[in-house]
């Protein structure tokens, strides 16, 4: 997906010359002829990605747009253009949040150098608060990915229940994001801030389940060393989140169940029980109902935490969220690997949009990851996607039996041949000697310009002699005579 520069300049001819040079690097341009149409379409919600800032523009200054942009929260990177002004108003305006400074006029280059470390910069910062957010517990559903019905209607849902302690359960396939979900639900309730802990329940084996969610005490069996708090007095105060609670053994489903009805754990080997306050989010890519139905997931328990359900769709399902995603994968990746990618090139976002993802937002993550590294143009092509776009593997019993070599007769035979009526190759495949397709090249050169040999002469890169001489030696004297009297008489 192109990135977007928003050129503010008051003079038509700059704002030309700027659209041409950014559009001949793939960069989408929008226009805005003051400080106050720059602020309104900022302010209309249109994509901006990087900001080209006029200082001197009559009305409201380029520095005052920039004071009154920060002041709006609109953090897009701005790049500040000048042709009068000095030193100091340039400093002022790096100390307003101006990110680079160029003099115009500028070379090209000097403006997609300034422009692509921009992004950079906004990728990396960007990035650190993503991080910051996901480390403190404070990912809101302003965070999810997604503007398709199916994405607002799960953010509606989230932020109407995070604003209670009610239990959810999320389900949906694997790789559609529902531990993202789950903290976004954390992080847009009051316990935002406070701990945020995530168990993999089908990745526990079974006879350690207990003690990682309970905990125990020191001496209660063999091996046990020292005391162990489990993951419920970790997330006291905070969330819970139960992944893949299908997979949880009949067992582990009663002490489950009596920790959520009673809010207190029974640690192992503790002779008291001990009081937790957390909130349970759980999460299953199965049918609980249809596990219930066949005694494999307690009826009691589904209906404790089935109280909320929220489903993820998949991928497939919300298709016109491929283009944000990929665009904020490339953004991640780029600080993460040191790349300076743009974006996606049109004909792959077609490419990838047209796809099912079975694996859904995990293996479209993936798949921009590979690219990344392997990309070295400015925006990812198919051929990035191999397995996207349709580059299959050998098949097992190709890779094993040994290709037949073809003859060269065969590659004749199988290769189209050239239009040139001048052959390289022979009946057989193989290649003619030199002097019979010097011949032949002479003699349809002489036909093609009719004899006139100073044109055949310059055509082949030769001297009229060299060419006279050839064409004795190869008994073309024939061709030339009717050429030879008309170039006389010219």
């Amino acid at each position: 997906m192109a990135k977007t520069v928003l050129v503010v300049d008051d003079d038509p001819t700059q704002r030309r010359l700027s659209q041409a040079v950014l559009e001949r690097e793939g960069f989408a341009v929008v226009h805005a002829e003051s400080g106050d149409e720059a602020i309104k379409r900022l302010s209309s919600g249109a994509a901006v990605d990087v900001v080209l800032l006029d200082l001197v523009m009559p009305g409201i200054s380029g520095q005052d747009t920039l004071v009154e942009m920060r002041a709006r929260g609109f953090n897009q990177p701005v790049i500040v253009v000048t042709a009068t002004g000095g030193i100091d108003t340039v400093v002022q305006a790096m100390q307003a949040g101006a990110m680079d400074f160029f003099v115009k006029p500028a070379a090209p280059e000097r403006i997609i150098v300034s422009i692509r470390n921009a992004l950079s910069m906004g990728a990396l910062k960007g990035e650190v608060d993503r991080l910051k957010k996901h480390a403190s517990g404070r990912t809101t559903f302003d965070d999810l990915i997604g503007a398709s019905p199916a994405m607002v209607m799960v953010k509606r849902l989230g932020e109407r229940a995070a604003k209670s302690g009610i239990p959810i359960l999320i389900t949906g396939e694997s790789g559609v994001g529902k531990e993202v979900i789950a903290r976004a639900v954390h992080g847009s309730s009051d316990r935002a801030g406070k701990p945020f802990v995530a168990v993999n329940c089908g990745a526990i084996p079974e006879n350690l389940m207990e003690s990682i969610l309970f905990g125990h005490e020191k001496g209660s069996f063999t091996g046990a060393t020292d005391k162990h708090l489990g993951k419920f007095q970790e997330a006291n105060g905070g969330t819970l989140f139960l992944d893949e609670v299908g997979e949880l053994p009949l067992d582990m489903q009663v002490k489950l169940l009596r920790a959520l009805q009673e809010s207190e754990i029974d640690p192992i080997g503790s002779k008291r029980s001990i009081k937790v306050d957390v909130r349970i989010v759980s999460a299953t890519n199965r049918d609980l109902s249809n596990a219930v139905a066949e005694g494999r997931f307690r009826e009691d328990l589904y209906y404790r935490l089935n109280v909320f359900p929220i489903e993820a769709p998949a991928l497939r399902e919300r298709k016109e969220d491929i283009p944000a995603l990929v665009d904020a994968f490339i953004r991640r990746f780029n600080v993460e690997e040191g790349k300076a990618v743009v974006g996606a090139a049109p004909e792959t976002l077609a490419c990838l949009t047209a796809f099912d993802w079975p694996g859904n937002v995990r293996q479209l993550e993936n798949a921009v990851y590979r690219a990344i590294v392997l990309a070295d143009a400015p925006y990812l092509q198919p051929h990035d996607f191999p397995a996207i776009s349709g580059v299959a593997a050998p098949p097992p019993e190709a890779l094993s039996t040994p290709m037949p070599v073809p003859s060269a007769a065969e590659l004749a035979a199988a290769l189209p041949m050239p239009e040139s009526p001048v052959r390289i190759l022979d009946h057989k495949g193989h290649i003619r000697p030199l002097e019979e397709i010097e011949r032949d090249l002479i003699q349809h050169a002489i036909e093609v310009y009719s004899g006139h040999m100073s044109e055949v002469a310059r055509r082949l890169g030769i001297g009229r002699s060299t060419l006279y001489r050839k064409v004795r030696e190869n008994g073309l004297e024939g061709l030339v005579k009717g050429g030879e009297a008309e170039e006389a008489a010219a």
